[in-house]
């Protein structure tokens, strides 16, 4: 027969196995992330909850199109979500709020035309380690086009966001554009 001091500890250590096991996910493969503000609209919706993969980035490069978040290069506290547009060595242009990768109009299909704003700017390389990211709300949107350095080092990308997972009504996987 066990006693009361045992069955107590196996349950302090079920609970101490189980909070790494929790932290050690969240640090190193997900975590989630309260959408705040509409510059992703109309892809994403203000306190949408979104599942961001940190291992997205462990055995491959950030593409134009995916969703990320990561801290930007403000003093802020707050992390931001936005769209890559251009990686490290793709020069980015806009006129009329057209964006232009290396001379190529690109195809928007997330970004309604009458959200556009008439923002003019570039030609900008993107260094090497560095992406060039917007809002899909273009006039809501403090994005590269206003940071300081324009530019986000890919140490600053916590990961790339996967799913929308609350509201359940709205739940739904994300894809690259």
């Amino acid at each position: 027969m066990r006693s009361g001091w045992n069955e107590l500890w196996d349950t302090v250590r079920a609970v101490a196995v189980a909070v790494v096991l929790a932290l050690l996910v969240r640090h190193f493969i997900v975590e989630t992330y309260k959408v705040n503000g509409e510059s992703m609209q109309p892809t994403l919706q203000n306190s949408e909850r979104l599942l961001v993969s940190k291992f997205a980035y462990r055995f491959g490069m950030p593409r134009p199109g995916q969703i990320i978040v990561f801290h930007p290069p403000l003093p802020v506290a707050e992390d931001y979500v936005k769209r890559i547009i251009a990686i490290g060595g793709q020069t980015i242009a806009m006129q009329d709020g057209q964006v232009y990768i290396d001379g190529h109009l690109q195809a928007e299909p997330y970004l309604p035309a009458s959200w556009r704003d008439h923002f003019n700017m570039g030609p900008i390389t993107v260094p090497q380690g560095d992406v060039w990211v917007m809002g899909d709300h273009r006039a809501a949107s403090e994005d590269s086009r206003f940071f300081p350095s324009h530019f986000v080092p890919l140490s600053s990308i916590h990961g790339e966001a996967v799913l929308v997972w609350w509201p359940l009504p709205e739940f739904r996987a994300l894809h690259a554009s």
